[in-house]
């Protein structure tokens, strides 16, 4: 019995590494999104929704693994010889999925500062704009007020 146990904890392992490899390929494809300098926010969009619903995958496949290692942990204790092949492959999983992980949060804060760098972009050629515009009607109110000037020698005499 514990052997079934130990083979859904090792199948549910490698399920969790390919959700996490398809978040990875999803991040690639965000981070190309905001290197091409002009962003499509609906792609950016779609993706993080996509993301999302891998995230709640990833959040139930850690659900079930915690049942489920909660029903074989008392008996792996006691027979830890029994199953060691199993005990060392999932132990392996353990680890990929933990470097996975820190991949992915390296990916995510990398992602994040692209944003930042974009929108920053973005608000300063907005205020840029508004300077540039600015200082266009400044100059047009300038001139059309320069060139209304009153005719100084006029000869009043009649």
């Amino acid at each position: 019995m514990t052997g079934n146990y130990l083979t859904l904890l090792e199948e549910s392992l490698k399920r969790k590494l390919q959700v996490m490899a398809e978040i990875q390929k999803y991040n690639l494809r965000q981070q190309e999104i905001f290197q091409a300098g002009e962003a499509d926010m609906d792609k950016f969009d779609e993706y993080m929704e996509e993301k999302g619903r891998l995230i709640d995958r990833l959040n139930a496949l850690d659900s079930g693994f915690e049942k489920l290692y909660a029903n074989v942990a008392e008996e792996l204790k006691g027979n830890r010889e029994q199953y060691a092949e199993q005990i060392r492959t999932l132990q392996g999983l353990v680890a990929e999925v933990t470097d996975t992980s820190v991949t992915i949060q390296a990916q995510e804060a990398r992602n994040k500062k692209l944003i930042d760098d974009f929108f920053r972009k973005g608000r300063e050629g907005i205020r840029m704009n508004r300077k540039t515009s600015k200082a266009a009607i400044d100059y047009y109110k300038n001139m059309n007020k320069s060139s209304v000037v009153m005719p100084v020698f006029m000869d009043d005499k009649k």
